[in-house]
């Protein structure tokens, strides 16, 4: 699986070389250009496969806003953005709202366990369809611990109950 990480802060950066560590591709986007794979969401939107998936790991609130009205901009109906960061369930409403007429899916995720994430894996807690936690699962599966895997991912129910 390949997916695109946009926010490579603390956690985003912990978070990107863990999925790398288990097998997952991962094209990182920050503003920062040390950090970053790529100099545009453009660019990030052109190296990923389709059905494309996007984790966001920004702060919440206008700079969340301004990634996701750029992402509806380059992706392309069915794909998935997965808002990891510290959104309010009601944005994430909002903005399922706004991608979903553009025809592109959404889901919020929780996520927890900091800096110490990317030894010991991260709790998580998922709201959006089933199908869209289904096809995120692999991305799921490797940011989780390994030993911990039950108690370690919740699917809360609907956009918004992730947050």
């Amino acid at each position: 699986m390949h997916i695109g990480l946009i926010g490579l802060g603390k956690m985003g950066f912990n978070m990107r070389e863990r999925l790398r560590r288990n097998g997952i591709d991962v094209t990182g986007f920050d503003r920062n250009p040390v950090v970053s794979d790529v100099i545009s969401l453009t660019e990030l939107a052109a190296e990923l496969p389709s059905p494309r998936v996007v984790w966001l790991m920004v702060p919440a609130g206008t700079v969340t806003e301004a990634v996701i009205t750029e992402l509806a901009e380059v992706l392309s109906p069915g794909d998935l953005v997965i808002d990891g960061g510290n959104s309010r369930y009601d944005a994430d409403i909002r903005h399922a709202g706004k991608l979903a007429e553009t025809g592109i899916r959404f889901m919020d995720c929780g996520v927890s366990g900091g800096v110490w994430g990317k030894e010991n894996g991260y709790g998580l807690m998922a709201g959006g369809a089933s199908e869209d936690v289904a096809l995120a699962m692999p991305v799921l599966d490797a940011l989780r611990p390994e030993g911990d895997r039950e108690r370690s991912l919740v699917h809360a129910g609907a956009v918004g109950a992730g947050h």
